[in-house]
């Protein structure tokens, strides 16, 4: 039996994609899934720097395989980085296959594949995006879905619904929205309490959980002892597969 993926895509930039992509994994690693990160794009950083996504992963949610697929020094999007560094990067199809590769072996049970940015985003130089890797993966008989990461603040919820609407016109499944950066305390704003009520009805999707604020600077065992708290769903879950 094939993994199952889980695409995680952002509704902007620095909202805690590459956190909640790390609860994801911890949480389903806890339940005894066998996991591997993909880092299709990374970019922003030099070839052997530190500080990578997948770094990041196995910092937050302990040792796993991890898989970046290229890397650009420039913090764009993947074309225009490699447009600005002038490179050729993997075309969709390529990352597609890789991912594809990963999701048949028999030793994973879930693939956590963390996109650039938006689902829009270009990823290639023919204009290939992460909606089109998603649907590349689907069509080659894996059991993909989508996971989207958004900042709780006020205007969320257009972005979620152009998110979602974006989603539904290409056929793709998302599992539901996760918050990246709730605030700590009792006192949460108005506009955030009516946003966990609304996004729901905006979206049609769940919200699957709200990871706190500042949940990146823990330690690791810190984190992967409190992400189970975090969800309300976990997207994770394989054991109903």
């Amino acid at each position: 039996m094939t993994a199952r993926v889980l695409l995680i895509a952002g509704t902007n930039t620095d909202i805690g994609k590459t956190v909640a992509a790390a609860a994801i994994v911890a949480v389903a690693r806890a339940e005894g899934a066998r996991v591997v990160y993909v880092k299709p794009a990374q970019t922003g950083l030099r070839p052997d720097e530190p500080g990578s996504d997948a770094d990041e992963i196995r910092r937050l949610a302990g040792e796993v395989e991890t898989h970046e697929f290229v890397r650009l020094p420039d913090p764009l999007a993947p074309a225009a980085a490699a447009r600005v560094a002038g490179v050729d990067v993997p075309t969709v199809a390529e990352h597609a296959a890789a991912v594809v590769e990963i999701a048949r072996r028999d030793d994973v049970d879930l693939l956590v594949v963390e996109g650039a940015g938006g689902l829009l985003v270009h990823l290639d130089a023919a204009g290939g995006t992460q909606a089109d890797l998603g649907r590349a993966i689907l069509d080659a008989g894996i059991r993909a879905a989508f996971v989207v990461v958004a900042d709780p603040v006020l205007g969320t919820l257009n972005l979620c619904a152009l998110t979602q609407e974006a989603l539904d016109s290409r056929g793709l499944p998302c599992e539901g929205y996760v918050f990246g950066t709730w605030p700590p305390g009792d006192e949460v704003p108005l506009v955030l309490e009516q946003n966990v009520r609304d996004l729901p009805e905006v979206t049609g999707r769940p919200l699957l959980g709200r990871l706190p604020a500042g949940a990146g600077r823990l330690e690791t065992t810190d984190f992967v002892a409190r992400a189970p708290a975090w969800f309300v769903h976990h997207p994770g879950r394989t054991s109903d597969t």
